[in-house]
Order: structure tokens, then C-alpha cells, then sequence
């Protein structure tokens, strides 16, 4: 079976998607993949160095084929990058795959990513920049997800759990 990934996970920064992705992957005996780790392995630096060093736009550039290369070589569990969706290629190679949007509200962001962080979209006034970017974004996670699964006041565990109910891939 290597018509692409088993689920593809999709949404803001802080929603789970790496935790929640790992716990699924073994849970269903899968191998799992995130394309930020890929864009850092292949880059020998984090994303936010990217960004500063060579702008958002670039690093856009290098999620597009790290998402390319993800979809078309994984067979397993895929988490994507929280602005993966903001590509219009992207969101049409998600399309009728098992992509999952993993929501939640602001109060979960921010006790969930905190507010010292090193994201580089969220450096100056998190809580507003966090809701101006789920504005942004928001529309584009529900095109592309078969289910949306909400994980405010959810354990990791309780996230998988409701992702293999709405998939029906529980074994």
C-alpha cells in the first residue's frame, strides 16, 4: 500500500500534531514522519534560524517539497508544518487523502506554546498573532481535513483515540 500516508495531520502550532502523531503511528504499528523535522535534518538548523536568516518566503519554499516528497514516500502517520495549508499546491495534493485538523482555542494555544517562545510567527504579542493567524488559516485546515478532531481539555491520548474513531481505523 503505497498510495501515500495512512493519516495526515494538519493544523496550528501547539495543537499536538508531533505528540499526537507519534502515539498513533505506534499505535497502529506505522512509521511516522513530521516535514519540519525533515526541513531541520536536511537544513542543519531549526526553523526559526530559517526564517531569520532567510525569510519566510524561503522556508515556504522548502515546506512545499518537504510536504511533495512526505506525501508521495510515506506510507505511515504525517504531521505537517502548522503553515503548510497557506500552499495552494498543497492543499490540492491533500485532497481526499485522510488529513485530520487538529483544532483548538487561543487559551489552549497559549498555555500549550506559551508565551517566550521561539516561534518566529508568534515573537511579538502571541495571543493576538495567534488568533490572526487561525483567522488566516483556519478556512484553509477545514478544506483540507476529511475531520476535524478539537483538542481543548484532551490528554495525547485521548486525541488519538478520537482521530482512529473518526478515521474508523481503530483495530
Amino acid at each position: 500500500m503505497s498510495d501515500g500516508p495512512l493519516i495526515v495531520l494538519v493544523g496550528p502550532m501547539g495543537s499536538g500534531k508531533s505528540t499526537v502523531g507519534a502515539l498513533l503511528a505506534e499505535r497502529l504499528g506505522a512509521p511516522y514522519r513530521d516535514t519540519d523535522a525533515d526541513i531541520v535534518a536536511a537544513e542543519g538548523r531549526e526553523i526559526s534560524d530559517i526564517f531569520i536568516e532567510d525569510g519566510e518566503e524561503h522556508f515556504r519554499a522548502l515546506e512545499r517539497e518537504a510536504v511533495r516528497a512526505a506525501v508521495a514516500g510515506h506510507t505511515g502517520v504525517l504531521a505537517l508544518g502548522g503553515g503548510a495549508v497557506l500552499d495552494a499546491g498543497t492543499r490540492e495534493l491533500l485532497a481526499g487523502r485522510p488529513v485530520v485538523y487538529l483544532s483548538m482555542d487561543v487559551e489552549e494555544a497559549v498555555r500549550r506554546v506559551g508565551l517566550n517562545t521561539a516561534r518566529p510567527l508568534l515573537a511579538v504579542n502571541p495571543r493576538r498573532q495567534w488568533r490572526e493567524l487561525m483567522e488566516a488559516r483556519r478556512h484553509l485546515y477545514t478544506e483540507v481535513a476529511r475531520v476535524v478532531v478539537a483538542t481543548d481539555d484532551k490528554t495525547p491520548e485521548e486525541v488519538a483515540e478520537a482521530v482512529l474513531d473518526a478515521l474508523e481505523l481503530q483495530k
